[in-house]
């Protein structure tokens, strides 16, 4: 049943009671405004005849009565109920704060620079501590599978290598086709000025078969195939189908992993040896065309002056460029959070760390071998 709301004056104090609710703001509003610049600090306040109590009238009785005189109310109205008044001293504190807005501090930006370094550099390692224990697990699942071929996922690792190495042979061949022809067209414009334009034919091997064959080829899977492995199980793990892998008993990494990894490290040396090829075909097509040599005698340079161990220098960076794009795409699709944007962060970001890591490597490998005279 529902009782009016009302604050009488009497000789003892003030008495305050009836529902005390949101449907009676307005009114209560209007007496509150009225009693309270009358009533002063020390008058008694009774609050036994109080009915039903909100916070709107839990409010408008802390507005009433003051902030300070709910702190004592255990001492000066010892009969109230407590969870009224545990409601009233939550609404009085809520109110005493509500009106101070902490400002933040103005900070300078130069801390602002170092703050943003740091968090850099701690993500940075994080990664790194991620990626290599994500490696570790690979090897280690890499070698028992390796053992028991009964667990080999043929049917899988086809399936992959069709998607990762048949498919990109086209994209492959074109790119390094013409890179190799505007790098002969590059060196026979620089050679010529000092009467060296027959070594515009060492130039395009040397470079494709030390660098540019195996590098281009990496930059090329690490945008296509690992940007497809993070969607792949970035997609799994949000539809919760790795959950269910593991709840079937079966091995994430065995299961989704290795055929992908096993994939990889057989068709980037297979499409490295094919940039190879690809590039020298287009130097030969420019040095036909700009240099009159011939093919022939372009296959004679390349026989007389560029040595075996060129060729084994790049292809043998392909199985390890090879291996980290595709453990890189696998372990940021298991980062995957279950949202679309989730999806898309880590697809950009495994392209980004495969690209990274590729060029350092390959940088590391180039200075390693100039200093042993390879």
């Amino acid at each position: 049943m529902t009782t009016e709301p009302f604050i009488s004056a009497q000789e003892s104090g003030l008495q305050i009671g009836g529902d005390w609710t949101l449907a009676h703001y307005g009114k209560l509003q209007t007496q509150v405004d009225t009693v309270r610049g009358g009533l002063g600090s020390g008058v008694a306040v009774d609050l036994s005849a109080l009915g039903s109590l909100d916070t709107a009238g839990a409010a408008l009785i802390v507005e009433l009565l003051g902030v300070s005189r709910m702190a004592d109310l255990d001492a000066t109205m010892p009969n109230l109920p407590a969870e009224r008044r545990a409601l009233l001293q939550a609404v009085a504190t809520a109110m005493a704060l509500g009106g101070k807005e902490a400002k933040a501090p103005r900070r300078s930006a130069l801390i602002e620079l170092l703050e943003n370094i740091g968090k850099a550099v701690q993500g940075f390692w994080e990664q790194a501590v991620a990626l290599l224990g994500f490696t570790g697990l690979v090897l280690s699942s890499m070698f028992t599978i390796l053992l028991l071929p009964g667990r080999w996922r043929i049917t899988s690792l086809v399936a992959h290598l069709e998607q990762s190495g048949l498919n990109a042979v086209p994209i492959v061949a074109l790119l390094t086709f013409l890179v190799g022809a505007v790098v002969a067209f590059l060196g026979a414009t620089i050679l010529a000025d000092f009467g060296a334009s027959i070594y515009t034919v060492n130039l395009v091997a040397f470079s494709f078969l030390r660098e540019f064959g195996v590098l281009l080829t990496a930059i090329l899977m690490a945008g296509r195939t690992a940007s497809a492995f993070t969607a792949q199980i970035g997609s799994m793990k949000a539809n919760e189908e790795i959950d269910a892998i593991r709840t079937l008993g079966l091995s994430p990494v065995e299961l989704l992993v290795l055929p992908r990894v096993f994939a990889m490290l057989i068709a980037l040396p297979m499409l490295t040896f094919i940039a190879m090829l690809s590039g020298m075909v287009g130097g030969a097509v420019v040095c036909a065309l700009a240099l009159d040599i011939s093919p022939s005698m372009y296959l004679s340079i390349l026989q007389e002056n560029i040595e075996l161990r060129h060729f084994l220098v790049g292809i043998c960076k392909a199985p390890i460029f090879a291996f980290l794009i595709a453990v890189t795409g696998c372990l940021e699709g298991f980062k995957v959070t279950g949202s679309a944007q989730s999806v898309g962060e880590r697809t950009t970001s495994s392209v980004v760390q495969s690209i990274f890591v590729v060029i350092v490597l390959d940088a590391i490998a180039a200075l390693f071998l100039m200093e042993v005279g390879w």
